[in-house]
């Protein structure tokens, strides 16, 4: 209904189109449809308590006067009671509070509407409707709030992907690590970067055009090697963690896997705290890999349940196995799961051996499997009893039926998946996308070219190629089609 609702208000207020330029502003990013002033529904679509409509543009002072009419603009930044009315009939559309942005002083940096209606469907029609029909409005596209605001200055690029990850966070981590990247600490690291290439780039130029004079500093070059070798380590170190900041963006892969009947689905429906996989007595219940998106102790991750491994019977089964073993292969992290009350067994001996034993349990190396050993099904064993088996890796003890463990578990993920996907709490901000990493690599790439070669005209090309990439990550030269690509992440009103 919304969707369709908002395809009429936008041909209405359209009407023909007409070819549109795009100039460069600010940061160097076009704004589409610069000069026209656009509204949307910035807030959650559906029936609300109070639903946000905003505007951004030089007619935003004229559309609040047209539905507050006869009253005058409010102050500045002060919420406001107002009648909202329908600027041609005159028909009265809500009772609304409404504030007013003017520019540069807002987040768009453009003059800055606000109605706060309220949130039943009637009302925001009525609403978007009367805003159409005010001269020099047109909805918004996708992303094009924030996108006004990096194209005047305020936000970069990196901090408009934060307020993108922001948006669509589902665990604390991820709300942590976006709120980091939004206040602009991956934007101030690069600054910092850049200003360090600049100042090399100065010394070697220098070095170039008074080499040969008398007044020049002594070690001018040594004072640039020196900077482009700390440079060097820094960027090296961001990139040995790039991966984690995905993970934390995307989410870490967490594999169950086990001996058939050791508990693995019933570990899975605990941690997603829904039934998501079929739960018998019967050995060989799941056969294909069954994944499902969860909030493991703040972490978001993939939790895949696999088939028991085992001698497969049958073609179905064999399939499923060998499913099993290779998402183990690609595991961020794999929960290993063994029935307590069964570790004699053939199925449970042999899983030690093959899974359990070679990537160890202990401390993993940087290139091992991360690996929790979890021994489900302890209520089976008899109270105050001894270990189960003394010779097993570091081990977890689990009952899924009566939750006797799961606090220790969820606290063991938690360590973990601080070392897959990085802690956002701390530490220097993580690389959350694949641009990111791209950058950072050509920069380190153009600085070791830069100690190779020779000739210094070819060197001071060289820093300016590693500043220019490292421009490029805040929003500096930033092509159409990678912005594009950024800001279509962003709903229609944000």
């Amino acid at each position: 209904m919304w969707r369709v609702l908002w395809t009429l208000v936008a041909r209405a207020a359209r009407g023909p189109r007409s070819p549109r330029s795009c100039t460069r502003q600010g940061s160097g990013a076009p704004a589409p449809g610069s000069g026209a002033t656009i509204f949307a529904l910035s807030s959650g679509q559906g029936r609300c308590g109070i639903a946000v409509i905003r505007t951004s543009g030089p007619s935003s002072g004229h559309a609040l006067r047209s539905l507050t009419a006869p009253r005058d603009l409010p102050p500045a930044r002060s919420a406001c009671l107002r009648l909202l009315s329908h600027p041609r009939s005159g028909e009265p559309l809500d009772h609304a509070l409404v504030l007013w942005f003017p520019g540069p002083q807002s987040f768009t940096g453009e003059d800055c509407a606000e109605f706060h209606v309220h949130g039943g469907p009637a009302v925001v029609s009525g609403v978007l409707q009367a805003l159409g029909s005010v001269p020099g409005l047109r909805p918004a596209e996708a992303g094009e709030f924030t996108r006004r605001a990096f194209a005047h200055g305020k936000l970069s690029l990196t901090e408009v992907e934060g307020l993108a990850d922001l948006i669509h966070a589902e665990t604390e981590a991820q709300r942590r690590q976006a709120l980091r990247q939004l206040d602009g600490e991956l934007g101030h690291l690069c600054h910092g970067w850049a200003k360090t290439l600049t100042k090399a780039l100065a010394h070697v130029e220098a070095y170039i055009d008074f080499g040969e004079d008398d007044n020049l500093e002594e070690g001018v070059l040594e004072q640039a090697d020196s900077q482009v070798r700390e440079l060097e380590l820094a960027l090296s170190a961001h990139l040995r963690d790039a991966r984690r900041g995905q993970r934390l963006r995307s989410g870490a892969h967490v594999v169950v896997a086990g001996p058939p009947n050791a508990g693995k689905s019933s570990l899975v429906n605990v941690l997603s705290r829904k039934p998501v996989s079929i739960v018998s007595p019967e050995p060989g219940t799941t056969r294909d890999v069954l994944e499902t998106p969860v909030d493991l102790a703040g972490f978001p991750a993939l939790l895949s349940d696999t088939a028991g491994l085992r001698e497969a019977v049958g073609p179905v089964e064999q399939e499923g196995v060998r499913r099993a073993r290779e998402r183990l292969e690609q595991a961020d992290l794999i929960l290993a799961v063994l029935d307590a009350s069964d570790l004699g067994s053939p199925s449970s001996c042999n899983f030690l051996d093959t899974v359990v034993a070679p990537p160890g349990a202990g401390s993993p190396s940087e290139n091992s499997r991360r690996l929790l050993l979890v021994l489900n099904k302890s209520d089976l064993l008899p109270p105050g009893g001894p270990d189960p088996r003394p010779d097993l890796p570091p081990h977890l003890l689990l009952s899924c039926l009566t939750g006797e463990g799961l606090d220790g578990l969820l606290e063991a993920l938690r360590k973990e998946l601080a070392e897959v996907c990085g802690d956002p709490s701390t530490g220097p901000p993580l690389l959350t996308r694949a641009r990111h990493q791209h950058h950072l690599q050509g920069c380190l790439d153009a600085l070791r070219h830069y100690k190779q070669t020779k000739d210094l005209a070819l060197a001071a090309e060289a820093l300016r190629l590693a500043r220019g990439h490292l421009g490029r990550i805040t929003g500096g030269g930033g092509t159409e089609e990678v912005l594009d690509i950024i800001f279509r992440d962003f709903c229609v009103g944000k």
